[in-house]
C-alpha cells in the first residue's frame, strides 16, 4: 500500500498526489522525511555510476550522513519529494527531487534523481513540475540545475520546462539550466 507519511511541517503546500506514468504504473509523490531513510538508502545505493554521476557530479559514497542529509530536510529552505510505488514487499522509493532556496531566498537550485530501471517514464518531468509550482508557490523568482554537460536526459527535461542553457563559467564539463519563474 503506498503510504502517505507527510509531516505537518509542510501544511498548506500541494498536498501528496497519485500519478499515472507513462507505462500505466501508479506513483506517489509526497514530500520525504526521516522516516524515509531505508528507502533513499536503498535508491542511492541501486543507482547506476552513471546516474550517480549525474546526480551528484562525481561519484559519491552512500553514508548514514548523507542519507540523514537528504531525508531530514529544513521546510523553510528546502523542498524534497519523494516517489513511490508499491512493491510485493511494501513500498519502493523510485525517485526523489527537491530544491534548496539561496540565501536571498529569491533563488533556488533543484536536483531530480530517478532510479535507473524508471527512467524515460515521465517520473522526471512530473517531479520537475511540481518542484516548479511549489517554488512559484514560495514566491521564487528563478530556479536552477547545475548538470554534467553530457547528461542528456537532464537536457530534454529542461527544454521541457523552457530552461535557458549555458556552461558554467567555471566548469566546462558542467552547465546551468535557468529558468525564470
Amino acid at each position: 500500500m503506498l503510504t502517505d507519511t507527510s509531516q505537518s511541517s509542510n501544511a498548506g503546500r500541494k498536498p501528496p498526489s497519485t500519478e499515472t506514468l507513462r507505462d500505466g504504473t501508479r506513483v506517489l509523490i509526497r514530500y520525504i522525511g526521516s522516516e524515509d531513510a531505508d528507502l533513499e538508502r536503498r535508491l542511492l545505493q541501486e543507482l547506476s555510476p552513471e546516474s550517480k554521476q549525474f546526480r551528484f557530479l562525481g561519484q559519491v559514497k552512500v553514508t548514514d550522513e548523507l542519507v540523514r542529509r537528504l531525508t531530514n530536510v529544513d521546510p523553510r529552505d528546502t523542498v524534497a519529494l519523494i516517489a513511490l510505488v508499491q512493491g510485493a514487499t511494501g513500498d519502493r522509493e523510485i525517485g526523489v527531487g527537491r530544491f534548496c532556496l539561496d540565501e536571498d531566498r529569491a533563488t533556488c537550485e533543484c536536483a531530480i534523481t530517478v532510479s535507473d530501471e524508471w527512467q524515460g517514464k515521465g517520473l522526471g518531468y512530473l517531479m520537475m513540475r511540481d518542484l516548479i509550482e511549489l517554488a512559484r508557490a514560495r514566491g521564487v523568482r528563478r530556479m536552477y540545475s547545475i548538470d554534467a554537460a553530457d547528461n542528456h536526459k537532464m537536457r530534454e527535461l529542461a527544454q521541457a520546462f523552457g530552461f535557458e542553457r549555458v556552461v558554467h563559467p567555471d566548469f566546462p564539463s558542467e552547465v546551468v539550466h535557468s529558468l525564470v519563474l
